[in-house]
């Protein structure tokens, strides 16, 4: 039985991409994850977290906004069309790791995840509307959105490798600390979402539900968990000169020492000047940029050649023709 074609599998058979070309495609979905972030954070910091009134219209009435919401209503509209140049960035990663030669299943797997959690981001925004910005749902919104940055992150990466298992390039105990960095950074965005779930900006005017805390209290939380990321980084740092690690191993450590440098700073700054909104749409900027960071760096602990093709068994003993004797003399 023949497979039916989809469009797809069409641009597959007559299109071969380049390498390069994958990974500009692949970094395309990379970058629009950072701007959805961006911009979704403006959303909430400018109070048009309701400019529109529903989902997945805008008003009852209406696809679009209208002259009647005003500013708040182009700024919520414009965001969830932004969410149609994701999803055609995440589109043209996959039809171009789709069509790579030999064909790649697993860097094709990776792609199609980021199809299914925009998805799955864009019907949580809808229910996040109709429970008129419960900060649970924004919380759940705002790291479904982290998840998207990682697997393209990852899938940006893994165009750059082959398929084959991974080979270590740093010892057990430094690729642990590595994960560690991972684990902990992990938990210091989901303590961020607390500090804003309770803190000033409820991303509407009217009286939105908060989280049941004080926001002082939340933002010391998040504080120590930033100092423990920025041990373990410092830790990583040290780790990999004394190992003598590949120089792009230890970049990328450098590079994640001051990305946490400058979003510490910037964290501390908001604070003490009673978390003005462009200060946070910067520090919501960086917390995206140091996800990326830590990442780039525990993908880096390892490296992936060629998948090794299986052997093709010979003819059996009895499978063998047999060959006449030499004649004598």
């Amino acid at each position: 039985m023949v497979g039916v074609e989809t469009p797809i599998s069409l641009i597959a058979k007559r299109w071969t991409p380049s390498t390069r070309m994958v990974k500009r495609a692949a970094l395309s979905a990379v970058g629009m994850s950072v701007f959805i972030i961006v911009t979704g954070g403006a959303v909430r910091l400018t109070g048009s977290g309701l400019g529109c009134d529903t989902w997945p219209k805008c008003t009852d009435d209406s696809l679009f906004a209208t002259p009647e919401q005003g500013l708040h209503g182009a700024i919520e509209f414009g965001n969830r069309m932004l969410a149609y140049v994701l999803s055609a960035a995440v589109g043209w990663a996959i039809v171009a790791t789709s069509s790579m030669k030999p064909r790649r299943r697993k860097l094709t797997r990776l792609a199609w995840a980021q199809f299914w959690i925009v998805l799955a981001n864009a019907v949580l925004g809808g229910i996040t509307v109709w429970a008129g910005l419960n900060p649970w749902t924004v919380a759940g919104h705002f790291l479904l959105a982290n998840l998207l940055l990682a697997v393209a992150v990852i899938t940006w990466v893994r165009v750059g490798e082959g398929d084959g298992p991974p080979r270590p390039r740093t010892p057990l105990p430094v690729r642990r600390l590595a994960w560690a960095i991972v684990a902990t950074t992990v938990i210091l965005i989901v303590l961020g979402t607390s500090v804003t779930g309770s803190g000033k900006h409820a991303g509407d005017s009217s009286d939105v539900p908060r989280m049941p805390w004080d926001w002082s209290a939340a933002a010391h939380v998040h504080a120590i968990a930033a100092w423990v990321v920025c041990a373990l980084a410092i830790a990583m740092w040290l780790a990999l000169r004394v190992v003598d690690a590949p120089a792009d191993t230890r970049a990328r450590a450098r590079d994640l020492l001051l990305v946490l440098l400058a979003q510490g700073a910037i964290g501390y700054v908001q604070y003490f000047t009673d978390v003005p909104e462009l200060l946070v749409g910067i520090h919501m900027f960086g917390s995206s940029i140091m996800w990326i960071a830590v990442l780039r760096l525990a993908l880096s602990m390892r490296e992936r050649g060629e998948e090794t093709p299986a052997p093709v068994p010979g003819p059996s003993s009895a499978e063998r023709p047999e060959t006449a004797p030499a004649p004598a003399g």
